[in-house]
């Protein structure tokens, strides 16, 4: 043993060295947060990197790009609504929306198995090439490859984008302050449960269907308005609860929620508490959290529900100064109970 360092010390070390990756650590709670800013952000930081926002904002000459990947793992391939396709362009584009940004072009990477049905590949196009044409981008370059059988699940999907963020737009979750008010643009937790419902084994009766969808449709009106608009977040992995979490770390203050104002269908409360999920952690990828200060909420919250994609969008809550820094949830009871970062992932493998 090392002098200085006692046995206990010396466990942890061991403990630490040979600790594994579990699923939890990429559902978007507690242990991805660990493993993002511990072994991630830790070799990579840059100040480009380091604000962990949803696109990175890149100054090239006079214009400010932002620049955004994600990779698509969902099993089911296909799910009542849609499919890995259209979910890899919705997820990549959606991330450029909440940004303020207009999206103008997608990667597109393959990763398929060997033995793949190509009359899926032939589906799954499809479903790229109409949703990118919904959105308004074009995919413009990618790569494919192929790997042995029984070394991956089919296909996997990676996606990457960019976009002009016009003049004048700075979103940033450090503007937002007490009296601001939240809204969510949308019937809540669908994507997820669309997902549950197609799986071999948690099958059950449902009209669900993901809500996947390209937000620069309804955020085109929100940043053209000119409003007072702190920030967006598309809440996909660990769900509301978690961009209320990130909200809440970032400027140390709390944030109320109201139960009875969070818009969710019968079908999906149902569905929830029959698998004994939260519906404030699953995820949505045709959502949108919006926090704007209480002056233009009511125009904000007009501009939604004028929009398809905003017709059920709701204000939830507000954030207020109360230390320490919670989220509450004002039960439709008429309790109180926090809400927390979950720790893994209800789900796994929704996007």
């Amino acid at each position: 043993m090392q002098r200085g360092i006692n046995t206990a010390a010396k466990e942890k070390v061991i403990f630490m060295a040979d600790e594994k990756i579990v699923m939890a650590h990429g559902g978007g709670g507690v242990k991805m947060h660990e493993l993002i800013h511990n072994h991630i952000l830790s070799k990579l930081s840059n100040p480009f990197l380091n604000s962990l926002s949803d696109s990175a904002v890149l100054n090239i000459g006079s214009k400010r790009i932002c620049f955004t990947t994600d990779g698509f793992v969902v099993w089911p391939l296909e799910f009542p609504g849609g499919d890995i396709g259209k979910l890899a362009v919705c997820g990549t584009v959606n991330d450029l929306a909440v940004m303020g940004a207009v999206p103008l072009a997608l990667s597109l990477s393959l990763i398929i198995e060997e033995g793949f049905d190509l009359a899926v590949i032939d589906r799954i196009m499809t479903s790229i090439a109409e949703t990118a044409k919904l959105a308004g981008v074009n995919v413009v370059t990618g790569d494919t490859k192929v790997i042995e059988r029984a070394r991956g699940d089919g296909l996997t999907i990676t996606t990457s984008g960019i976009g002009i963020l016009p003049d004048g737009v700075d979103l940033n979750i450090n503007k937002i302050c007490a009296g601001d008010v939240i809204i969510f643009s949308g019937n809540i937790a669908e994507h997820g449960l669309a997902i549950m419902s197609a799986r071999e084994g948690l099958a059950f009766k449902t009209t669900i269907k993901t809500d996947a969808a390209p937000l620069n449709l309804l955020t085109k009106d929100l940043i053209g308005a000119g409003l007072n608009i702190k920030f967006m977040r598309d809440p996909t992995r660990s769900g509301l609860a978690g961009v209320l979490a990130d909200i809440v770390e970032a400027i140390n203050l709390s944030v109320e929620v109201v139960e009875a104002d969070i818009p969710i269908t019968p079908a999906a409360r149902h569905a929830a508490e029959l698998l004994g999920l939260d519906p404030l952690t699953i995820a949505n990828e045709g959502k949108c959290v919006i926090v704007v200060s209480q002056a233009d909420a009511e125009k904000v919250l007009a501009i939604c529900k004028k929009n398809p994609l905003g017709k059920d969008a709701a204000i939830i809550a507000k954030v207020v100064d109360k230390k320490p820094a919670i989220i509450e949830l004002k039960t439709r009871a008429g309790g109180r109970r926090l809400i927390q970062r979950p720790y893994g992932e209800e789900l796994p493998r929704i996007c």
